[in-house]
This record gives C-alpha cells, sequence and structure tokens, in this order.
C-alpha cells in the first residue's frame, strides 16, 4: 500500500534529519501515539480501528490494565490486533475490509496469502498522516521530502490549533494537512512566527466547527509555485465507509502556472474597470471537480477551466455550451471577461491569436453598419458567424463576408482562416469565444 511506502520513507528521513534509530513501529509508539492518540481528541480517524471513534474501551479491558488511560488501552489492542490478525483497513490504513463480502474489500485477495510485516502497517499510519485532503472528500500523497516534512512540522500546530479552539471537530488531519501546506508553501510563511498571515475559519457542521478543506485547484497552483518541477506524481483516494482510489495522477506544475505567467506578461487592462490579482485567479473555480480532472490521465490547464465559461460558449460547441452573451454593462462582466480571458489565451499559447481575435471581432461588428435600411442580412451573417458551433461552419460564414467587406478587411479573413485550420479542433471552441467576448466588449463601448 502506498500508505505504507510514504510512512516508512519518511520515517527513514526523520531519522536523518533528527539522527535518530527508529523504525515505524517505535516511530508510532513514541512520536505519533502521543501526539494523536494520547488526549481527548484525537487528530485523525482510521476506520474499524482500535482508535475508531466507535470503539470504545471495554470493561473488561480497562480491569485488565487498571494502570492504564483509556488511550493507553487501545494501544494495546492495536498492537495486538497487528501482532495477531491478518491484515485488514483497521490495522493496515488503506487496505481492505476483514470480510471479504464488504464494501471496503476491494484490495482482499483470495489468490495470494499476502503477509504485511508489522512496520508496514505502522509505516501505513504514518503515510496516512501526511495526507493531503482537498474538495470533493478526496486525500492525496506526495512523495517529496520538503513537502512531507512541512507536513509533519504541521502536527504539533494542529494539536494547538485544537486545543485552542473551542467545539472544534477533532480527527480531522489531513483537511488540516491541506490548510497548512498551503500556508507553509507560501512567500508569507515564517518558521519561526508560523502562524503569522494563517487563517483558517471553521464551519458550522452538525452543531460543531469543522476545519473546511481547501480548493483542489488553489492547492496545485500553489504547488506549482513553490516546487521547481515541471511535474509531479500524486496518489490520489478517499478512505471512508466505501473506499475509492483515483490511482497515481501526474500533475502538470509547468501547465498549472501557466495563467499566472500570462498575466503577468500578456494583458494590459487599462481599458478595464477591474485588475485582477493573481490570487484571483488562483481561487476562482473550476469547471471540474477533483475527480473528474484526474479522469483526464494528467492534471493540467484543461482541468483549470473556469466555471462558467461554457456558458458562453456557441452552442453545440462543446458539451453544456450555452451560447449566452457576456453583457459588459455588469461589473462583474469586467472581471469574468479578465479571467476567462486570462486561461483560454494560456490554452491556445499564443498571444497573437487575442490581437487576431479583436480583429475579427471589430470587422463583425462593423459589418452589421453595412446593412441597407430596413434590412438585417449582414447583422444576421455577422451572429451565424459568432454563433458557429465548429470550424467548418466557421469558414463557411466567413467566406460568405468576402464579397462585402474592404481589401483589408478580406486581409483579415484570410488570417483568420488560416489559423483556424492550423489550431487543434478542441481549442476552436476557445478561440470564437475570444471573438464572441470582444465583439460584446466592443458593443458595449458603441453605445
Amino acid at each position: 500500500m502506498y500508505t505504507s511506502y510514504i510512512g516508512e520513507h519518511f520515517v527513514e528521513l526523520y531519522n536523518k534529519k533528527l539522527n535518530q534509530e527508529h523504525t515505524p513501529e517505535s516511530f508510532f509508539e513514541e512520536v505519533m501515539f502521543p501526539l494523536f492518540f494520547n488526549d481527548e481528541k484525537h487528530l485523525m480517524e482510521v476506520h474499524n480501528s482500535s482508535f475508531a471513534k466507535q470503539m470504545k474501551v471495554s470493561k473488561t479491558l480497562k480491569e485488565e490494565h487498571p494502570s492504564k488511560n483509556n488511550n493507553e488501552i487501545r494501544l494495546i489492542r492495536l498492537q495486538k490486533a497487528i501482532n495477531t490478525e491478518k491484515p485488514y483497513g483497521g490495522t493496515f490504513v488503506g487496505y481492505g475490509a476483514k470480510e471479504i463480502t464488504r464494501e471496503t474489500s476491494g484490495q482482499m485477495t483470495d489468490l495470494l496469502d499476502y503477509q504485511a510485516s508489522k512496520n508496514e502497517m505502522y509505516a501505513s499510519w504514518v503515510g496516512q498522516a501526511l495526507a493531503i485532503g482537498i474538495s470533493g472528500g478526496y486525500v492525496f500523497l506526495l512523495n517529496d521530502d520538503d513537502i512531507l516534512w512541512k507536513l509533519f512540522y504541521g502536527w504539533k500546530h494542529y494539536r494547538k490549533f485544537l486545543r485552542q479552539t473551542p467545539n472544534l471537530k477533532d480527527r480531522q488531519i489531513e483537511t488540516w494537512n491541506g490548510n497548512w501546506l498551503e500556508h507553509a508553501v507560501s512567500e508569507k510563511f515564517d518558521l519561526a512566527n508560523p502562524f503569522i498571515g494563517f487563517s483558517i475559519y471553521p464551519e458550522s457542521v452538525l452543531g460543531k466547527l469543522a476545519i473546511p478543506t481547501v480548493s483542489w485547484s488553489e492547492m496545485f497552483f500553489k504547488l506549482s509555485k513553490f516546487m521547481n518541477q515541471k511535474e509531479i506524481i500524486i496518489n490520489a483516494y478517499s478512505l471512508s465507509k466505501k473506499n475509492k482510489t483515483l490511482g497515481f495522477i501526474k500533475v502538470l506544475l509547468h501547465e498549472v502556472q501557466k495563467p499566472i505567467e500570462y498575466k503577468h506578461i500578456l494583458f494590459d487592462f487599462k481599458d478595464f474597470k477591474n485588475e485582477i490579482t493573481e490570487e484571483d485567479i488562483v481561487k476562482f473555480e473550476t469547471f471540474y471537480n477533483f475527480s473528474s480532472a484526474c479522469q483526464m490521465g494528467t492534471i493540467g490547464l484543461k482541468g483549470l477551466e473556469p466555471r462558467g465559461l461554457r456558458s458562453f460558449m456557441p452552442k453545440g460547441s462543446m458539451p453544456f455550451a450555452q451560447g449566452n452573451e457576456l453583457n459588459f454593462e455588469k461589473e462583474k462582466s469586467y472581471f469574468l471577461y479578465e479571467i476567462y480571458q486570462i486561461w483560454i489565451m494560456a490554452t491556445l499559447n499564443k498571444t497573437q491569436l487575442l490581437e487576431l481575435a479583436s480583429k475579427t471581432a471589430s470587422l463583425l461588428h462593423n459589418l452589421e453598419g453595412l446593412d441597407e435600411r430596413g434590412k438585417k442580412q449582414l447583422s444576421t451573417l455577422s451572429t451565424e458567424t459568432r454563433e458557429s458551433k465548429n470550424i467548418k461552419q466557421f469558414i463557411e460564414n466567413l467566406a460568405k463576408i468576402l464579397d462585402v467587406v474592404k481589401v483589408e478587411d478580406k486581409v483579415i479573413i484570410r488570417e483568420v482562416v488560416q489559423e483556424t485550420l492550423a489550431m487543434p479542433s478542441d481549442n476552436y471552441p476557445l478561440f470564437i469565444t475570444l471573438i464572441r467576448f470582444e465583439y460584446n466588449y466592443l458593443k458595449t463601448k458603441s453605445f
């Protein structure tokens, strides 16, 4: 199990950094248990384990260990289960259920008599304690020494935060890890004053306060800026009443960083009412949730598509496209335009297309003024061009315009056709939407 691999690796890292000689078993018992479990509130929940919330300490066990508190008895019970029972999710974190018919038994097998060592099982607890919780109910593991050490450093601060926050729900280590890591990789993080600039606003859930999960896209934006790597591999999954595994996913950090780079180098917002910040880009909601983004096989620019963009794409050009017009009379439209424009240009990856889209929009806008009184033939052609759902339809509509425009406009049309034919078909809906935005902007300015 990957939880075990990460746990074993981290114990080696811990020993190296602090000149220790821990095994995963001794690390769990001497370092992790006192911090995580030997308290009224636990930092971590492992379903069906000795420390699970529903697993009470029996009167018999209390009588057998009169000098031990309840949590110490739970530790003894876990140790016994690891020493005497076959591995299951309550002893080996991430493994299947005891019974092969149970819903979380997907990783069980009767083909091999798999025997996990004690250290593997203890290491799985360490690995899960380093899992990073994100929106959608999922967590992921990232095998990077710097990241793992930052997560470990945050454990003691979670305990402190839990003690200082009345009515705060416990057993949220993965969710804490997500919040802590975003803070720990930020430029404002100060090791000497780790809580400066760190703010968590617990949410009310069933009468208790709970730490909110961080956005999955925001997490990768932050990692892309912090890590000096083009890509990373994560292991994504969910452990609950039903275990779900998304697998090993490649995250293209260089692609994730592109919208921020384009924000800084591409655009002049002097005509806009709002200039967006880097934080606006990072925090904007995505069209895809984390599970859907993982299903693409890799997470990059495509997975970071801004939520709401498709409502402005021509109907039929993409699933869920609605053909709406961006109304620049509304203040929010300028903000959305900047967000959408940055992502589109980062995806198209060709700065000339922005200028070409602007010229095409101007051509279509001017075309409408050529209509004879009482007729709307050219206005209709302008609309049909902007509503073209595919490249073929778009070029056919542009061809109809050639007969009625000036020579300089014909040059623009020729360039548009050449660029459109050269781009991947998946990019066409983005380019035509860019033209539609430029047209809406010009239309508003003309009134």
